[in-house]
Parts: structure tokens; sequence; C-alpha cells
């Protein structure tokens, strides 16, 4: 099977997961940008999220073009990775609405951390599906950026109960790890 129907498939599933996220901001009840400020914690949650949300679809993307057939390991291995990801818009909400408190920042964080070890387990199964020297395997490698982020989401978690500014530091930091579309796939695609 080509992986067109799959990227169609994945591309609404993250398209709805934004507008829900989005939906969920409400305007602030006054005029100024005080009201505005008000929202702080909120926006910022709804930020960050897009964000990730955004590299995930943009990596997401890079990695089916490096894939030549889909399986049925890939579509379930995908659906995994689409399942933690729509966790993500509650979690965004928990965390907007809980002025970082520590049990929604570790769940969000778990949430986020659950992401990227679907999709390093999706990479893993489009490998494995390909042959150890398919394209997406001589692309990216080992992989120690995804797995890095999943290190550095898992400590995040803990120190939501020591300190919760510093877990959303974390995972701003992750996210602006990922800020530039995967350089390595990008490289192997310009070549071919």
């Amino acid at each position: 099977m080509r992986t067109t129907r799959l990227e169609a498939f994945s591309d609404g599933v993250i398209a709805i997961l934004i507008t829900i996220m989005v939906l969920e901001l409400k305007t602030p009840e006054g005029r100024d940008w005080a009201a505005l400020a008000s929202l702080g914690t909120k926006l910022s949650a709804y930020v960050l999220s897009f964000v990730l949300i955004g590299i995930y679809w943009s990596n997401h993307h890079h990695m089916l073009q490096m894939t030549e057939r889909v399986n049925g390991a890939i579509l379930w291995m995908n659906l995994h990775l689409l399942f933690w990801l729509s966790l993500i818009p509650f979690g965004t909400a928990w965390l907007g609405d809980s002025n970082l408190a520590p049990v929604p920042v570790a769940t969000y964080g778990a949430f986020l951390m659950f992401s990227g070890i679907a999709y390093y387990i999706l990479e893993a199964t489009i490998v494995r599906s390909q042959g150890a020297h398919s394209r997406l395997r001589s692309a990216v490698g080992s992989d120690t950026k995804g797995i890095a982020s999943v290190i550095m989401n898992a400590i995040a978690i803990g120190f939501a109960f020591v300190n919760p500014w510093i877990s959303q530091a974390i995972y701003f930091g992750v996210a602006l790890m990922w800020l530039v579309p995967d350089p390595r796939i990008e490289r192997r695609l310009r070549r071919e």
C-alpha cells in the first residue's frame, strides 16, 4: 500500500487537534492588555502545543516521504502516535486552566513523552518493514535527538512536582530542538 491514504488521514486528525485546541481559547472579559494578559498561561500552553503538534506534523510528513510502502504494522503504529497526539488538547486545556499546577503539568509532559515514544516506535516499524538499508534508516541513523526528547520530557515530569516552571522550560526546550524540520531527512531528500 502507498503512503497517500495514511498521510491524508493523519493530516486530517492533526488538523482537528489544532482546531480543538483553538476552540478551548475563550476571549478575555475585558478590552485591554490586562485582560489579554489574564490568559497568559492558557495562551502560552496553546502556543507550545500548537508548535509541538506542528513539529510532529512536519516530521511525520518528512518521514512518510522516505517511506516506500505501508503495511498493517505501520498503520497501527501510526494510530498509536495519533492516539497520544489526540490527548495533547486535553493536556493543554488542563494545563492552562490549572495555572501550572503540578499534576496537570506532569500529565501534559506524559502526553508529550508518550507521543515521542510512539513516534520513535512508528519510525522503527517503518525502518524494520523497509529493511536495514532503507532510505529512512540511512537518513535518521540512531535518532539521538528523538531519544533525547523523550528523556527530557520524562525529566520534566519529575520537575513538575518540584517547580512546574522548570518543566515548562524543558517542554519549550524540546520544541526549540525540533523547530527546524529534521535536517537529516531534508539532506537525504535533496540528494535524491
